[in-house]
């Protein structure tokens, strides 16, 4: 059954660059979803977050 996880990007500032909600199976898998959408945005180098639906952080880089 899928979940829905939450991948954010911010700005130094604090400012939000993405904030977008995709479906996963497990953690696993949207950590890898979450990768993959960070290097098609070219946001791999921004600081991002990606949770879970429990809040559980999946990714994180400053």
């Amino acid at each position: 059954m899928s979940r829905v996880y939450k991948l954010t990007v911010f700005e130094p500032s604090g400012e939000k660059l993405l904030d977008e909600s995709f479906e996963a199976d497990n953690d696993e898998q949207a950590k890898e979803q979450g990768s993959l959408l960070l290097q098609e945005k070219n946001f791999e180098e921004h600081t991002h977050r990606c949770t879970s639906p429990a809040g559980k952080l999946i990714l994180f880089h400053r």
